[in-house]
């Protein structure tokens, strides 16, 4: 090895065992340049990368980076031991996939959470009609609802068969939608069941910061069929 050689390669191993003090988020962290150039093509090896604009400096020193700390922790835990977290998973997934960790994604993907949620639950979301837009309507009409009121009550009408459907129009038919809107749901092919669908639909309202229950409309004038089955009260709690 020539001298040059040598000492270059003793400044690569000098800048890989650097110090480096992180404030992420407000959460301030110390590991070494090698430790977040683990991964070469993700983003922390790009930000700390040698000829690379480094990130701003906090009043200490300290490399910022405007993302949530509490989660830091286990994607620091993870390039130094390559230790898989299984706690807060589904936040930790988010940060994996800002920073662009490639091996603990694909670890990630195949954990219950994430495999669960990406794979089941949105595949089987992905065949109700406008799941999506019939959520936020639901809050729409809610917030309408909440004036001077504790709890906002909104009708939901939720069909798996098109023979769902047909028996579930007539009470349609013999309701004032104007006075008293119904968000409808469905029909869908999946195998997921009508009560599959009610629970989906809550902790997706809720994980939108809302305090929502459910349960069965009751009996009132115009509900003289039997398709009052499909009808569901949805309540937001607003204090």
């Amino acid at each position: 090895m020539t001298m040059s050689a040598e000492a270059k390669h003793n400044g690569s191993n000098l800048q890989s065992s650097q110090i480096v003090a992180l404030n992420v988020g407000g959460e301030t962290f110390t590991t070494t340049l090698s430790t977040l150039q683990k991964h070469p093509r993700s983003k922390l090896a790009e930000m700390f990368a040698s000829g690379q604009p480094k990130p701003q400096t906090d009043s200490e020193g300290r490399y910022f980076i405007d993302r949530p700390g509490t989660y830091f922790k286990y994607i620091l835990e993870y390039l130094r031991s390559n230790q898989v977290p299984t706690q807060c998973v589904q936040d930790v997934y988010k940060e994996a996939l800002f920073y662009g960790i490639e091996p603990l994604i694909k670890e990630l993907d195949d954990s219950p959470q994430i495999f669960g949620e990406q794979v089941a639950r949105k595949q089987f979301l992905a065949q109700v009609p406008h799941y999506m837009e019939n959520i936020e309507l639901m809050i729409r009409i809610a917030r309408v609802e909440a004036m001077a009121s504790r709890q906002s009550g909104i009708m939901v009408c939720v069909v798996k068969t098109e023979e769902d459907v047909a028996k579930s129009q007539d009470v349609l038919n013999s309701l004032d939608t104007e006075k008293k809107p119904v968000v409808k749901f469905g029909p869908w092919k999946a195998s997921p069941s009508i009560s599959d669908l009610l629970d989906c639909i809550k902790m997706d309202v809720e994980a939108k910061g809302y305090r929502i229950s459910f349960q069965v409309y009751a009996s009132e004038k115009g509900f003289r069929f039997k398709s009052i089955d499909y009808f569901y009260k949805f309540l937001f709690t607003w204090w």
